[in-house]
């Protein structure tokens, strides 16, 4: 299914501004671009493109409150520049099975100030001799690298959910 008709059977009719929250993984992207999103989406705080077919983030709009991006299993290779100016406020991003090869890609990361978890597991930069300390040092303002800080601690439970309230998840029973 291209994305397009897929980003328009997800909304269910609802207004751009409304969703929070939008899941497209496993359909095409037509040219390797992202499609069917527009700077309308205003509220968007979650966006997952996982092996869609993306080789370029560059058509990606103006999402001032993402937070969380899963394009993994994607061909992305760098052009994320562009990332730090239409979404300032990502502290997830997820490139995981990605073609990023070198740290030159990732440096363009060290604009987005927010940028707390970063996944690259299956990405060739993550042979390169030092790749961790490299990235760490690339990246000061990051906590997590791959699910794990620089002392090897894995992500707790209660952020790995990108730092959401825990408590909003459980069921809360009526007295």
């Amino acid at each position: 299914m291209e994305m397009k008709k897929r980003i328009s059977l997800e909304m269910r009719n609802r207004n751009p501004a409304e969703v929070a929250e939008l899941v497209v993984d496993n359909c095409r992207s037509g040219d390797g671009e992202v499609e069917g999103l527009t700077d309308e989406y205003t509220e968007l705080e979650i966006l997952s493109m996982v092996n869609v077919g993306l080789s370029s983030l560059s058509k990606l709009p103006s999402l001032p409150k993402l937070r969380k991006l899963e394009v993994s299993d994607n061909t992305i290779s760098g052009g994320l520049d562009s990332l730090a100016e239409k979404c300032p406020n990502l502290s997830y991003l997820n490139l995981s099975g990605n073609k990023i090869k070198e740290l030159s890609s990732i440096q363009a990361l060290q604009n987005l100030k927010n940028l707390k978890s970063l996944d690259l597991y299956s990405c060739e930069v993550t042979a390169l001799d030092d790749y961790r300390e490299s990235v760490f040092e690339l990246l000061p303002q990051l906590t997590y690298l791959d699910g794990y800080d620089q002392q090897d601690n894995e992500v707790p439970d209660s952020e790995a959910d990108n730092g959401e309230n825990p408590d909003q998840h459980q069921n809360h029973r009526n007295p």
